[in-house]
């Protein structure tokens, strides 16, 4: 077995590490939400069903939570320094993915409905606003100095976030070619704020509650950014050629809302005639039938667009492994990230 395999078997044991050690700390919190957001946010989170029944083993990976306990044991501290950080990173996190998708319209996550379909978009709201809300508060409960640095950093990545939010919003409204057209680079810059800044507040939230001086939970901020780049660039390959049955969304789900992704915008900028043929199909009138959607993925893939987003993930792996070569870290929790950052990305769903 190679050293590679061997880490990526050892990944899902690593989140099911943390996300243990999480978990008491994060029923909790939720249950200090009024009673009708406390159960929006257990269903959004996996543990319940729309009557309020428990799911058992229906939860996320646990990720960001997991980057948090990370960070702290990664600059010498205990797992437990980085509880407080990740359950208000988890927080942000639902009510984030809670509010995207009443703004994206989407009915369904992880094969579920979404919380807005589930129960309504005015709950809904209400609950990624109180989400939001305690996330907040939960730092602010954090006494010292550390305490204060915390909820600064979280400041600055809920700015960064929505910041990513706005940009890819607006990317709709744009034209797909010409001068006013979404770039690569811009959708690099949208994803590092929009999927990056969690990833690399969590890491960094971690460090600072375990005592880490300012420039290491930089450093583990920054390596979370180029994770969260490499992300979405994959999450963006699973919207046109991933397996219904695993990612839970129809094939070609992000053509068929002609959704401005990198391979799309890739595939557009490249000096191929297949672009050429791919602009002309994208601007045609009205909507992409299936045979449409299939002819737009052949495209997208002839003009280089799929192996370009191939190695935009793959040169921000190599990014975020650098950020955590040029820090003194302690080596078992680094091994732990370094197992993890490839495995996040490697994913089919």
């Amino acid at each position: 077995m190679t050293l590679s395999t061997t880490r990526q078997a050892a990944a899902p044991q690593i989140l099911d590490r943390c996300r243990e050690l999480v978990r008491p700390a994060l029923v909790e919190s939720v249950r200090r939400l009024h009673p009708w957001h406390a159960e929006t946010a257990a269903f959004s989170l996996g543990w319940s069903g729309v009557d309020g029944a428990p799911v058992p083993g229906s939860q996320g990976k646990g990720v960001r939570q997991a980057l948090a306990v990370l960070g702290a044991e990664a600059v010498g501290g205990s797992g437990l320094d980085g509880v407080t950080g990740a359950v208000a990173v988890e927080h942000v996190h639902t009510f984030s993915l809670i509010h995207d998708d009443i703004m994206d319209g989407d009915e369904t996550r992880r094969r579920r409905p979404t919380v807005w379909k589930a129960y309504g978009t005015g709950p809904a709201v209400l609950a990624g606003d109180a989400l939001f809300a305690l996330a907040v508060r939960t730092l602010t409960e954090v006494p010292g100095a550390a305490g204060a640095a915390a909820v600064r950093r979280l400041s600055g990545a809920l700015g960064d976030l929505v910041h990513g939010q706005a940009q890819d919003l607006l990317f709709e409204s744009r034209p797909w070619t010409g001068p006013e057209a979404a770039s690569p680079h811009e959708y690099r810059a949208m994803a590092t704020h929009k999927t990056g800044s969690l990833l690399g507040c969590a890491a960094a939230l971690g460090a600072v509650l375990a005592g880490a001086p300012a420039p290491t939970a930089d450093a583990l901020d920054r390596a979370g950014r180029h994770l969260g780049v490499a992300f979405q660039a994959v999450d963006d390959l699973l919207g046109i050629w991933g397996d219904p049955q695993i990612t839970g969304k129809p094939v070609h789900s992000d053509l068929r809302r002609l959704k401005k992704t990198y391979p799309v915008l890739a595939a557009l900028a490249a000096d191929h005639p297949a672009a050429r043929r791919l602009e002309a199909l994208l601007t045609g009138a009205g909507p992409l039938d299936e045979a449409g959607l299939r002819r737009a993925a052949e495209l997208v893939d002839e003009a280089g667009g799929r192996r370009a987003t191939v190695t935009e993930a793959r040169e921000h792996l190599r990014a975020a492994r650098a950020c955590l070569d040029g820090v003194e870290l302690h080596e078992g929790a680094r091994g732990d990230l370094l197992t993890l950052i490839p495995f996040l990305v490697d994913r089919t769903g």
